[in-house]
């Protein structure tokens, strides 16, 4: 049986249900990504969003750890909370519209598929850092391509 901590942090590592979608869960994580950067944007606090993005990559670790250690396995495809740490940081400060969010995702997904370098050697990390960070360091990928286009003057 599993006590309310480990409990606790295996929901924060599957994001709920979005961890168990049968098709895509990665994808269905950076769709939840979407929507919590929607609803902390939409507050309008430039600090709000630093703090979410914070808050989620420490619980991030945390669940990511736990669930290792749980499944038996590292990086479980269940684990999608590094999916929603991604999204956050490719969006965090970027002005953006609907566009520039939708790009962002697609953008997002593509570099945590590919795993250009060093992505893929981040994941080398120990234990829920090495879950978080690949997707973090995606993230970043994604977000130097929308600040690359935006500085080119496409509108977003």
């Amino acid at each position: 049986m599993l006590n309310g901590f480990r409990r606790c942090a295996l929901l924060v590592a599957t994001v709920g249900p979005c961890g168990f979608a049968p098709v895509g869960p990665g994808t269905v994580g950076s769709v939840a990504g979407l929507l919590l950067f929607w609803a902390v944007r939409s507050s309008g606090g430039g600090w709000l969003e630093l703090l979410v993005l914070v808050g989620v990559i420490g619980a991030g670790v945390i669940g990511a750890n736990v669930a290792e250690a749980h499944y038996q396995r590292h990086d479980p495809s269940l684990v999608v909370i590094d999916e929603v740490a991604g999204m956050l940081v490719t969006l965090f400060g970027v002005p953006v519209g609907p566009g520039g969010v939708f790009l962002g995702f697609l953008l997002f997904r593509a570099f945590d598929i590919a795993k250009p370098f060093p992505v893929r050697q981040v994941e080398r990390f120990a234990a829920g850092w090495g879950v978080m960070a690949d997707d973090l360091m995606a993230g970043l990928y994604a977000q130097g391509v929308l600040r690359l286009v935006l500085w080119q003057g496409w509108g977003l």
